[in-house]
């Protein structure tokens, strides 16, 4: 059988595409720790709002959503402080990743981003045609050799940090938008389980943009939402190409929802906290190295830094954990917080 040949783009034909942690089909029978999913549902308010919009028989359905997610968009507003011209809604903040590639980088355009960080910005690089230009951190978490003016036309920041942990300062961030003579974003997909934010300094920078996704601490990782923050102008861009009706009826009420019910959230995000700080305590005290996280995950190397023999040794007893091969991560995995009791499993199965 002839195989015809199809007219892909060659950087299309030739990339390997990106490979999300393991969702095993039998999820319900795992302790599941490998994707940085809340493990408590999302606020009572959610569920109230999907069913009111469903109503008896789901009439609104056949109804196209708000295409300019009006009332979601103003909800975010009012939590993060900006005008609703500042805010843009988007089907979880990848979308939102993808379409800054697009509006800011034509092919052959360099774009930035930290080595380790989310290893999706290399595939949106590669399906944009644009260059990749990784910047690396020393022992301190700091960037190795970052000049004092960039000239690429996006730099991707990821804090906190995935998958480490750790924040970037807000004085670090200030200092790499004066920088960046192109747009910096700061991909804050966990900043809510963290001591600070750069959501506030959008006003100060203009190249700055501050993205949120919905899938951490507020739960919604099956709704696929996500947000940005930044000057009217970027956001005015951003629209033009988004999809016109890129969030469903149901994403819009369920966003609205979780956003108007900030005592939930904060409740769920100290128990969170709570837990991690125990986690870390204990496997510190086991002998594992513990980088000190601000994120939903702890990064944790074993005595003999051999991350390949806990994560297989995990796997027996079907609790899931992230392992990378990338030599600069090896050495350890990186361990979603969970319940108090999921986390009391893993203990007992490392025997810390």
């Amino acid at each position: 059988m002839n195989v015809p040949q199809l007219p892909l783009r060659p950087n299309i034909a030739e990339m390997q595409g990106y490979v999300p942690g393991f969702q095993p089909p039998d999820a319900h029978t795992w302790i599941k720790l490998n994707t940085n999913e809340n493990p408590y549902p999302p606020s009572p308010a959610v569920a109230a709002a999907i069913a009111g919009e469903l109503g008896g028989e789901g009439e609104n359905l056949r109804l196209y959503p708000d295409a300019g997610s009006t009332r979601a968009r103003a909800a975010a507003a009012e939590v993060y402080g900006y005008p609703p011209e500042w805010v843009i809604m988007a089907n979880g903040s990848d979308e939102l990743l993808n379409n800054l590639i697009r509006a800011f980088a034509d092919p052959g355009d360099e774009v930035a981003f930290v080595e380790p960080s989310y290893s999706y910005y290399s595939t949106l690089v590669e399906i944009q045609g644009a260059r990749a230009c990784r910047f690396h951190l020393n022992q301190d978490f700091d960037l190795v050799d970052f000049p004092v003016s960039y000239a690429g036309k996006i730099f991707f920041l990821t804090s906190p940090n995935a998958p480490l942990g750790f924040s970037f300062s807000r004085e670090t961030i200030a200092d790499l938008a004066a920088c960046c003579r192109g747009i910096l974003v700061v991909d804050e997909a966990y900043a809510d389980f963290a001591s600070t934010s750069a959501m506030d300094m959008v006003h100060d920078f203009p190249n700055l943009v501050v993205t949120r996704t919905f899938s951490k601490s507020y739960a919604l990782a099956g709704m696929r939402l996500g947000l940005a923050v930044a000057h009217p102008q970027v956001v005015a861009a951003l629209d033009k190409i988004r999809d016109h009706y890129h969030l469903d009826r149901l994403a819009l009420v369920a966003a609205e929802a979780a956003l108007q019910d900030q005592a939930y959230l904060h409740q769920r995000v100290e128990q969170i906290r709570a837990t991690r700080e125990r986690f870390s305590a204990a496997l510190s005290k086991g002998g594992y190295t513990v980088i000190p996280s601000q994120a939903n995950f702890v990064f944790a190397s074993p005595p003999d830094g051999d991350g390949e023999r806990i994560y297989n040794l995990l796997k027996e007893h079907k609790i899931l954990v992230r392992y990378f091969t990338r030599p600069n991560l090896c050495h350890g995995v990186r361990i979603s917080i969970g319940t108090a009791a999921q986390m009391d499993a893993v203990l007992r199965v490392l025997g810390v």
